[in-house]
């Protein structure tokens, strides 16, 4: 007995199609999953036995092998769960293969069957309405995030008991659908405050207001207290609109790194990034083993504020160099190379005592 299900893996911001296959024949009950996987992939195994059998459907103790191809890709996250279980369904001859040829399935499943939210909804939906794919069924706390493209529709569901219902005609599910540009228009740009909020500070403002028209980097100067971080929290207020591509561009990136809220389906504010000065190199660009945007890359098309600047170490400000000058970020891994977007206006801080001390220092000639 043979299914097979269509499913999307994550790349960086990319997603790249998969197919999800399972095969039930006789021999030694074993449940087995190959396909260059990662941990938290191999281990769908127990999450689906569990889940189908608490959702009342029972595997014959037979050989399972569930493959999720190609096999050159490396497959990470929990997005396979539902497409696997899915898959045994459809060899157990409960699903029609011909209902899912033009359908695509992703999300996490929990031991009682229900269907968990998983990151990077947004790229994939955008995927699958590229290749020509009719519906794309995702975790029902994701539908508002990608129920913004036009062009497929997008099925949210609860849990398998109600994904099985929808896929055999037993239950009808609506497809939702959001007005792209009434989220925009009802998106607020003011994120931290109003500019017009700083009384006095005219050099300051001044300043700003250059930086902003032309996206120049900024470092303000000036004693404890002076409203340093308060004019810079401000900055992303001024700056223009977002467009509707860059909008889509900044969603996925929240998207990808889990951001985003089940009410959330599209970033419509610029954004404000202000990590502490102890912020790693790492998590200042990005990486990690399945590597992630960093804040350099969320604080894309918005602003990056750097405060007690000479507080951060020297690592981690050299790391900037790269985004600063080619706006975006490259992370290298063995299985693979990553791109992220990083096209930020750069906003620190510092006392002024510290400034006196760097002049000093310039001078005595180190």
């Amino acid at each position: 007995m043979y299914g097979s299900v269509n499913s999307l893996a994550m790349t960086g911001l990319e997603a790249r199609p998969v197919c999800v296959e399972a095969d039930i024949s006789d021999g030694l009950p074993v449940f087995d999953m190959v396909g260059y996987l990662a941990k938290e992939v191999n281990e769908a195994r127990e999450r689906v036995r569990t889940a189908l059998r608490n959702s009342g459907i029972h595997m014959p103790p037979k050989r399972i092998t569930v493959n999720i191809a190609p096999g050159d890709i490396r497959k990470n996250g929990t997005s396979f769960d539902l497409a696997v279980a899915v898959s045994l369904m459809t060899a157990l001859e409960m699903i029609d293969p011909q209902i899912i040829k033009d359908c695509m399935i992703c999300g996490e499943l929990s031991l009682d069957g229900k269907v968990m939210p998983v990151p990077g909804i947004l790229p994939m939906v955008i995927e699958a309405c590229r290749l020509g794919y009719k519906r794309y069924i995702v975790p029902f706390e994701n539908v508002e995030e990608g129920s913004i493209i036009e062009g497929i529709d997008v099925i949210g569901v609860k849990s398998i008991g109600e994904t099985l219902l929808y896929l055999t005609g037993s239950m009808e599910i609506k497809p939702v659908k959001n007005d792209l540009n009434l989220m925009l228009i009802s998106g607020k740009r003011d994120v931290c405050g109003d500019f017009a909020d700083i009384n006095g500070q005219e050099e300051v403002k001044r300043a700003m207001e250059i930086a902003a028209a032309g996206m120049h980097n900024i470092l303000v100067i000036g004693p404890p207290g002076a409203g340093k971080t308060m004019a810079a929290k401000r900055l992303p207020g001024i700056l223009p609109a977002l467009s509707t591509a860059e909008c889509m561009e900044l969603t996925k990136i929240y998207s990808v790194s889990g951001l985003l809220s089940k009410d959330q389906g599209l970033v419509t504010k610029r954004p404000f990034v202000n990590p502490h000065h102890t912020v790693t190199p790492q998590a200042l660009s990005g990486g990690g083993t399945i590597p992630k945007p960093g804040d350099c890359s969320l604080a894309h098309k918005g602003v990056l504020f750097l405060d007690e600047l000479p507080e951060f170490s020297k690592s981690a400000l050299e790391i900037l160099r790269q985004p600063l000058e080619d706006r975006e970020v490259r992370i290298s891994r063995a299985h693979g190379n990553y791109i992220y977007p990083a096209d930020f206006l750069l906003c620190a801080a510092m006392n002024n005592q510290w400034f006196a001390i760097c002049s000093a220092q310039c001078s005595c000639g180190f």
